[in-house]
C-alpha cells in the first residue's frame, strides 16, 4: 500500500528559501504562536499563582489564604496579590511582611481600595 503524499505540493512556497530564510520563518511562526500565550499570562492570573507569589515573598500558607481571598473579594486579582501587599506597605510605611499580616488579620482592606 502506497501512501498518497502531497509533500511536494505543500513545500512549493518554501522550496526557494535559503537556510537562513527558513530559520527566520520558523522563529516568526513560533512567535506568532507564543505571543498570545504570553499576553494571556501578562493580563491574567489565578489564585494559585498569587498564592505562590506570596509564599515566595515569605508568607506561610496559612497567612496567604486570607490575603488572596481578600484580593479576590476586592476584584484586584489582575493587579496581583503581591503588588497589593507591596503597595499597602508603602502606604503604611511598614515592611511588606507587616502589611501582609495586617491584611491576613482582616485589617486595612479599606485602604487597599485607594491604592490603585
Amino acid at each position: 500500500m502506497k501512501r498518497a503524499d502531497d509533500y511536494e505540493q505543500r513545500r512549493v512556497h518554501l522550496a526557494n528559501l535559503s537556510d537562513e530564510e527558513l530559520y527566520e520563518r520558523f522563529w516568526n511562526l513560533a512567535e506568532q504562536i507564543v505571543d498570545p500565550l504570553l499576553e494571556l499570562g501578562r493580563k491574567n492570573t489565578t489564585p494559585s499563582v498569587e498564592r505562590s507569589v506570596l509564599l515566595r515573598m515569605g508568607f506561610s500558607s496559612l497567612e496567604v489564604k486570607p490575603i488572596v481571598e481578600g484580593v479576590m473579594n476586592k476584584g484586584l486579582m489582575k493587579k496581583g496579590a503581591g503588588n497589593v501587599v507591596w503597595r499597602l506597605s508603602k502606604k503604611l510605611g511598614c515592611s511588606v511582611r507587616e502589611a501582609g499580616l495586617e491584611l491576613a488579620n482582616g485589617r486595612h482592606w479599606d485602604d487597599v481600595d485607594t491604592l490603585f
